[in-house]
């Protein structure tokens, strides 16, 4: 088998993003910006380049007529056979092989719940397929187990919405208000334009009022790099929307309102460390928009579901992952997020994290859903689910939903 070493992945100088200020600039006069009430509903834009995108239209037509868990079944053998041929040892046996913490659940201090699959957007890079087309949403018996399993287990200190877009949930508003009245800290994955869409103006001060933690999605501070990977007319939306959130606090030094935004990379390469681009997100967002954050996440892409695709249209697959392989990192094995937090499906299934969710990887156990467990704390030691597309999280810097080694 390989002997696998971690190192530091090069960025491409193409994407600007990435360059120093003093060799790029991504704009000669910010472009003025349409008022609030000037943005039209994301979701007739999105679903018209859904149905020009033949690749996205095929896929949902597949997901309908052959379900989720076949295209899944299909996505993980292409890539443990492309493994395979390179000669790698199981992710399991990689990280045992260097001395890595066995892979059991610690007490779990994050309870992440997945509400609803349905979004106004369809990113090309989205682990979860969500789009306008999706309907999958969290009933409210379901999320009414998640607040009991809250009250009944002794060591969660937050809970992590995300989606989709999990403010256009119809529970949304009642996990918020009822973790908040527990003294549960609330994260709120963002996509940013959902804060203009039509119904959604109070969703910055319902958030400021509640002190949730906002963690928005940002992949650049360019309308070309947003727009060719998240779609036409999400950075006006987008920039619109954390205008917003700085006018209720968000940001804003002393205002006790954290705004976190996530950086994810546009190719085939690993995100950098944040420190290496925070500077840059924030002199520029500044400059140009009066925009104000708090701190930058750096997330690789996972090799699951639309960029797995899209890696395999471009005959990428195989370069991909083997750069995952080659920038394995021990440390970041060490601080994997599933080690400490459970993740919870729009339906009440459980799983170690987001991304096995996707996959169906339930968790190890007797228990498969929210309503065979009387306590998160029953989930304590379980030897955890690993796979292909784990090399992900431990890859470079480290990646998972917290942000990487210096996050």
């Amino acid at each position: 088998m390989r002997s696998l070493v971690f190192r530091n992945a090069a960025v491409p100088d193409r994407l600007r993003c990435l360059l120093p200020r003093s060799s790029a600039k991504v704009r000669a006069q910010p472009p003025r910006l349409p008022e609030w009430e000037e943005f039209p509903s994301l979701v007739p834009e999105t679903l018209h380049e859904m149905s020009e995108d033949e690749e996205l239209t095929q896929l949902h037509a597949d997901v309908i007529a052959r379900g989720q868990l076949a295209l899944t079944e299909k996505e993980d053998t292409i890539r443990r056979e492309m493994l395979d041929r390179l000669g790698v040892a199981s992710f399991a046996a990689t990280c045992a092989e260097a001395g890595v913490t066995p892979l059991r659940r610690a007490p779990a201090s994050i309870l992440q719940l997945n509400i609803g699959l349905y979004c106004n957007q369809a990113c090309r890079h989205c682990h979860v397929e969500s789009s306008p087309k999706r309907t999958e949403m969290m009933s409210h018996e379901v999320a009414r187990r998640c607040i009991e399993l809250l009250d009944s287990s002794s060591t969660v200190e937050t809970l992590d919405l995300t989606g989709g877009a999990p403010e256009l949930c119809p529970e949304f508003a009642y996990l918020v208000k009822e973790a908040t009245a527990r003294g549960v800290q609330v994260i709120d994955r963002c996509n940013l334009t959902v804060l203009v869409e039509p119904g959604q103006e109070g969703l910055a001060g319902f958030l400021a009022e509640n002190k949730v933690r906002v963690v928005a999605s940002l992949p650049c501070y360019s309308k070309e790099n947003v727009d060719s990977q998240r779609g036409g007319g999400v950075f006006a939306r987008s920039i619109r929307g954390l205008q917003l959130l700085n006018e209720v606090g968000y940001g804003v030094p002393g205002s006790g309102l954290t705004l976190d935004l996530v950086y994810n990379p546009g190719g085939v390469f690993l995100a950098p460390p944040s420190s290496s681009l925070e500077c840059a997100y924030k002199d520029e967002l500044k400059e140009a928009y009066g925009i104000t954050f708090n701190s930058l996440l750096c997330l690789n892409n996972m090799p699951i579901k639309r960029w797995s695709d899209e890696l395999v249209r471009m005959g990428k697959l195989d370069e991909y992952m083997e750069l995952l392989v080659g920038a394995f990192n021990p440390a970041a094995a060490e601080g994997l997020m599933c080690r400490a937090t459970v993740s919870i499906g729009w339906s009440g299934e459980i799983y170690d994290c987001d991304f096995n969710q996707q996959l169906g990887l339930a968790v190890s156990g007797p228990a498969r859903t929210v309503f065979d467990l009387g306590s998160l704390d029953e989930l304590n030691d379980n030897r955890i689910v690993v796979a292909s597309h784990c090399w992900g999280c431990t890859a470079g810097n480290g990646s998972g939903c917290q942000g990487g080694l210096d996050a």
